[in-house]
């Protein structure tokens, strides 16, 4: 086994664990390798796994490593300024390139975002976030809401750019495991279709961290997902019971509620944004993870990027 089968052996636990950080978000689903696909046996966590992405295919198997991260959560809550919710179920998957030599990797997420979880409803409605009010253009808005489709307020977290800034120690132990930049949309019919909380160029960006350690299950497989293992060519590396949280970030104001905007500073003033970092809150239980590589990516020099997705592949039902 080469050196860098050795460095994946030792780091892709830690990997794993780094990777134990969910949101919920909703993406479009992609084309090739980044759409949900049905896969089987141990490639079935991974239906987006982005192995067809340049980066991927290009890795060698010695400066360059590939791997496959997915993480689940079924449930938690976040809290942003005034306002509490729970989220939904909620899945996280990403494509790695490991640099042993530098001791670095790298994120390669999906095109369309990495993040993936049903909408999550929020307590009260639109009463509930900025009603009632003495302001008379509040007041018109909220005598509008007759009935519970003009109330419901549903959150979507989405992806504001890539996951950066992994720490492989603070995966097995304590400390920010990645910085992960989100926007949050509003969806109501008085709201519009581009109320959001956060953006590209303003995101809020959270750290997430080790609440509780994880149970480590370590795995082998065929190329094709089927079990194998005494000999197999791919090993999994699966983390479970991990609770993640984060309560560090800020969080900007609302912006494009209501038309031409009018409504994102009622929004503010009843969850209170801006909120200052310390403020908010984000948790995230019974995290799963598990991450998928070669078991050897020393013996498939030059070409492991290629020979990890066409296993990848394989595995499509």
């Amino acid at each position: 086994m080469g050196s860098a089968s050795k460095t994946w052996t030792k780091a892709a636990g830690a990997v794993a664990a780094s990777a134990a950080l969910v949101m919920p978000l909703t993406v479009s689903p992609a084309g090739a390798a980044t759409a949900a696909a049905q896969l089987s046996g141990g490639w079935a966590p991974f239906d987006r796994c982005p192995v067809d992405a340049p980066a991927m295919l290009a890795a060698d198997g010695d400066t360059d490593v590939p791997l496959c991260v997915t993480s689940t959560s079924p449930n938690g809550t976040i809290k942003l300024g005034n306002t509490e919710a729970t989220t939904g179920s909620t899945n996280l998957q990403f494509g790695v390139i490991q640099h042993p030599a530098q001791g670095t990797y790298t994120v390669v997420p999906p095109p369309e975002g990495s993040l993936v979880s049903g909408r999550t409803t929020i307590p009260g409605g639109l009463l509930g976030i900025m009603c009632p009010s003495d302001v008379p253009v509040v007041t018109a808005v909220c005598g509008q809401i007759t009935n519970a489709t003009l109330n419901k307020v549903t959150a979507t977290v989405e992806s504001a750019g890539t996951p950066t800034d992994f720490s492989l120690v603070a995966g097995i132990s304590s400390g920010p495991i990645v910085t992960l930049p989100v926007k949050i949309r509003l969806d109501n019919p008085l709201l519009g279709s581009k109320c959001y909380i956060g953006s590209n160029s303003n995101p809020v960006v959270l750290h997430p961290g080790n609440l509780s350690m994880p149970s480590l299950a370590v795995s082998r497989f065929n190329g094709d997902g089927t079990d194998n293992p005494d000999e197999g060519s791919l090993i999994q590396f699966a983390l479970s019971g991990a609770g993640q949280g984060d309560n560090r970030f800020s969080v900007p104001k609302a912006t494009g509620c209501g038309l031409g905007g009018l409504l994102s500073w009622a929004i503010d003033l009843k969850v209170g944004l801006p909120a200052a970092a310390g403020t908010s809150n984000l948790v995230l239980n019974d995290a799963r993870t598990s991450t998928m590589g070669l078991t050897a990516p020393g013996l498939s020099v030059p070409d492991a990027g290629k020979e990890f997705a066409e296993s990848w592949h394989s595995s499509v039902q």
